[in-house]
């Protein structure tokens, strides 16, 4: 599983890309055949609360997941991003197993 990590209008720390790698890294426990996870963080209006999109873009054979989330931090975008992935890579999952 390849994991791109890009920020858009800032620079992400090496402490925040560890963290990212380190959530990232546990969709593959929920599904297995996950090519590649491109995650986007972006500062939308600097002087804002709820400043900071987290977008999360799995691409597996066959599909292309896509989630969003609008958050104070990117800490807290990661985890709310990871937990719906995580709901979409379950039910992709049984789908294919229905089939």
């Amino acid at each position: 599983m390849e994991i791109r990590i890009q920020s858009i209008h800032f620079d992400a720390t090496e402490k925040l890309q560890a963290f990212i790698e380190k959530k990232v890294s546990k969709l593959e426990k929920t599904f297995e055949d996950i090519q590649t996870v491109e995650v986007q963080l972006k500062v939308v209006k600097p002087s804002t609360a709820e400043n900071k999109t987290t977008s999360i873009t799995v691409t597996s054979p066959g599909s292309k997941l896509f989630v969003e989330k609008t958050c104070d931090t990117f800490e807290e975008g990661i985890d709310l991003c990871v937990d719906s992935m995580k709901v979409q890579l379950t039910k992709m999952k049984e789908k294919q197993r229905n089939k």
